[in-house]
């Protein structure tokens, strides 16, 4: 008569199969400590801690929620289907920003957003005043944005009255280059926008070919316009 072979313990691939947890499931239990760290070897785990969590499963299952952690692209995606709002994928940079859905990790270089907060995000007013303080436009775009010429916004970057929020990829660069076009943040240019240092007015009526007023900017709230 045979007997029955059982395993000795268990690495980080036959854990999860015989709790039924997907991969990120098992992960994000380890991290939030409802898994002990493995007690074998430092990478896997007795039977007796198995048998242990695997009586706990479905508490597991519900803590961990139901949503793995995602990419901006898809986590856009989500979130455009539950409000019926188009949302693009730079808004998951303004949440995160906000604190609302934040960046957990990356994967192969791509920011990877919070699943769980993903998973109770219900805030409709939250959305929509990402979407518009996180929209993303380049020089010309933020120039237009406030009806002044690009020499007059560059005079603003120059003197570093507003920063870039992250530099993108051109379409003719190779993606192993460095990224060389500066996106700005529009909340950002709002806030411009209401500051009494500056006078728009008198900035949009210079002529074509004219220095720009905002040539005597030097840093950052210690110059008049």
């Amino acid at each position: 008569m045979s007997k029955t072979w059982e395993r000795a313990d268990y690495g980080p691939q036959q854990f999860p199969d015989r709790l039924g947890f997907s991969l990120w499931r098992f992960e994000r239990a380890l991290a939030k400590g409802l898994i002990p760290p493995a007690d074998v070897g430092g990478r896997r785990w007795s039977v007796a801690v198995v048998e242990e969590v695997e009586g706990r499963a479905e508490e597991i299952r519900t803590a961990t929620g139901s949503l793995p952690d995602m990419g901006a692209v898809r986590a856009a995606a989500l979130l455009e289907e539950r409000f019926g709002l188009p949302v693009a994928s730079e808004v998951m940079v303004e949440l995160d920003r906000r604190g609302l859905v934040e960046c957990v990790g990356d994967y192969k270089g791509h920011a990877l957003y919070d699943g769980q907060a993903l998973e109770h995000f219900t805030d409709r007013a939250a959305l929509e005043r990402a979407r518009h303080d996180g929209r993303l436009l380049d020089r010309t775009g933020a120039a237009q944005c406030l009806a002044v010429r690009a020499c007059d916004f560059d005079h603003l970057t120059k003197a570093k009255w507003i920063r870039p929020t992250m530099w993108v990829h051109s379409g003719w660069q190779r993606r192993s280059e460095a990224p060389c076009v500066a996106l700005y943040r529009l909340g950002d240019l709002d806030v411009l926008l209401a500051h009494p240092g500056i006078d728009w007015e008198e900035i949009r009526a210079t002529p074509k070919g004219r220095p720009s007023p905002l040539a005597r900017l030097t840093s950052r709230g210690s110059a008049k316009a």
